[in-house]
């Protein structure tokens, strides 16, 4: 389910509970509407209005600090593989073929992680190893240094190949994960509630109904921005595949 539709049936319900308050205070008996009966329910709105605001308030972070984490790792792998191929050309031109490889390898990879961690890529697969990854670390492996020089060079090749390989598995656990939707279903009825207990004693004009439709959907947009920030590889706020993509420009050979 998208996060658009999810919080607009998110804003059909909070809205809802709009009407529900107008309909109990056209329905309720004068003295359930007293200035106690009030003072009641604006206590109690009072405490789920704070531990909303807190839910809220936490999940924007958690939904935060998981777009910035995602998109570090992406950053972190594209950095890697331009280090990658920085190394092999300095190791000699004999690279050239596994330099090739790594540019067909970047494509592939891209499609893979961006695939795993959208929305409708249904339930979780278990891990595959890309086969050009893999070739790619043997081909390095099987290098024959001709000096200390080149050693060196292999060595720090073989080192980020492990490095991009360990990014790629955080990732691949990473994907797919999200709010719970009892989570967001609990956070939704709080909302209602709050919503409904606002327009029971509320004065039923245009006025009142408009200003509550806004905030309505202003508590609907949290949500939304909650599960865009919670889905960084789809979506408006998607973290982009071009510069991973185009991280290495073509090889020309001599």
């Amino acid at each position: 389910m998208s996060p658009l539709f999810t919080s607009l049936i998110a804003f059909a319900f909070v809205f809802g509970g709009v009407f529900l308050g107008i309909f109990l205070r056209n329905r309720l008996p004068g003295h359930h509407l007293t200035a106690d009966t009030k003072d009641v329910v604006r206590l109690g709105t009072g405490l789920i209005g704070t531990i909303a605001a807190l839910v809220l308030g936490l999940l924007i972070a958690s939904a935060n600090s998981t777009y910035q984490t995602e998109s570090g790792q992406i950053t972190q792998l594209t950095a890697n593989i331009v280090l990658l191929d920085r190394t092999l050309a300095q190791y000699g031109p004999e690279t050239n073929s596994v330099r090739n490889l790594l540019r067909r390898a970047v494509a592939t990879l891209a499609d893979r992680i961006w695939r795993e961690n959208s929305s409708d890529s249904g339930k979780a697969e278990p891990f595959e190893a890309n086969p050009e990854g893999a070739s790619l670390y043997d081909q390095i492996q099987n290098l024959s240094p001709r000096d200390e020089a080149q050693r060196v060079l292999r060595t720090r090749a073989m080192d980020t190949t492990i490095e991009m390989a360990k990014t790629r598995l955080l990732l691949f656990a990473e994907a797919g994960s999200s709010i719970p939707m009892p989570f967001l279903v609990v956070l939704v009825s709080w909302l209602t509630i709050i919503f409904a207990s606002f327009s029971v004693f509320a004065e039923n004009n245009a006025t009142s109904i408009a200003a509550l439709c806004i905030f309505a959907l202003s508590a609907s947009a949290s949500i939304f921005l909650i599960l865009e920030l919670s889905q960084p590889f789809t979506g408006l706020l998607m973290i982009p595949s071009e510069t991973l993509r185009n991280a290495l420009a073509p090889l020309v050979s001599s």
